[in-house]
C-alpha cells in the first residue's frame, strides 16, 4: 500500500482550518447581528435558555416569525384616537393608580393589535416586540411585571407610577410610526374594569380599588 503523499495531508489540513475559520467568522457575525438587533434581550434569552447556541437559534426563529407578520404603521386617525385615550389614562392615575395601570396595559395591547401584532399570551407578545422595538420591549416587560404584582395587591403607588413610565415609553414608540390612510375600527374595552379575570390576549385585569 502506497503512502499518502504528504502534500495531500497538508491540503486536507488547510481545508479543515479554512472551514473552521469560516465557521468561526460566521458565528461571530451571527452573534454580533443578534446582539445589535435584540440588545439586552439577547443576554436575557441566553440566561433563560442557558446555552448560547440554542438561545441564538431561538432569537433567529423569533426574528423570522415576526418578519413574516404584516406589521403596519398606524393611520393618523388611529394615532390620534389612541393618543387621546392615553391622555385620559394618565388623568385617571391621579385618582386611581391601579385603574390607570390596568387601562394602560389594555390600551397597549389594543394598539399592538391594530398595528398587526398577534394577540397571543403576554410572553409571545413581548417576544414579538423585541424584534422591532427591543429597547421599548424592556419597558413593556417591566411595566407588566408591576401590573402582575398589583393584581396580587403587592404594588405600591410609586411602583404603579413607574409602571406608567415604562408603558408610556412603549406607547410613544408605537404611535410614532404613522402613515396616512383609512381608520381601522378598534374595539374600545378600555373602560371595562370588571374584576379579577385574565383576557384572552394576556392583558392583566385586576379588581380596581380606587384611591389605593
Amino acid at each position: 500500500m502506497e503512502a499518502v503523499n504528504p502534500i495531500v495531508w497538508i491540503l486536507l489540513a488547510v481545508f479543515v482550518i479554512a472551514g473552521l475559520i469560516v465557521w468561526y467568522l460566521a458565528a461571530r457575525k451571527r452573534t454580533a447581528h443578534l446582539r445589535d438587533k435584540f440588545g439586552d434581550e439577547y443576554d436575557r434569552t441566553v440566561d433563560h435558555v442557558g446555552h448560547t447556541g440554542k438561545a441564538e437559534a431561538a432569537l433567529e426563529e423569533r426574528e423570522k416569525r415576526v418578519n413574516a407578520l404584516d406589521i403596519r404603521p398606524l393611520t393618523v386617525e388611529e394615532r390620534d384616537k389612541f393618543a387621546a385615550e392615553w391622555h385620559d389614562v394618565k388623568a385617571v392615575f391621579v385618582e386611581s393608580p391601579p385603574e390607570a395601570v390596568l387601562h394602560a396595559d389594555r390600551l397597549l395591547a389594543r394598539t399592538m393589535k391594530t398595528k398587526g401584532f398577534p394577540m397571543a399570551d403576554f410572553d409571545r407578545r413581548h417576544e414579538d416586540l423585541t424584534v422591532s422595538h427591543a429597547d421599548e420591549a424592556r419597558h413593556y416587560l417591566a411595566g407588566h411585571e408591576i401590573a402582575e404584582r398589583q393584581s396580587r395587591g403587592e404594588a405600591s403607588t410609586e411602583d404603579l407610577r413607574q409602571a406608567m413610565i415604562h408603558y408610556e415609553a412603549l406607547f410613544d414608540k408605537l404611535v410614532a410610526d404613522v402613515k396616512d390612510g383609512t381608520v381601522t375600527p378598534v374595539e374600545d374595552d378600555m373602560h371595562d374594569t370588571r374584576g379579577p379575570v385574565r383576557t384572552d390576549d394576556g392583558a392583566v385585569t385586576t379588581r380596581v380599588e380606587p384611591g389605593r
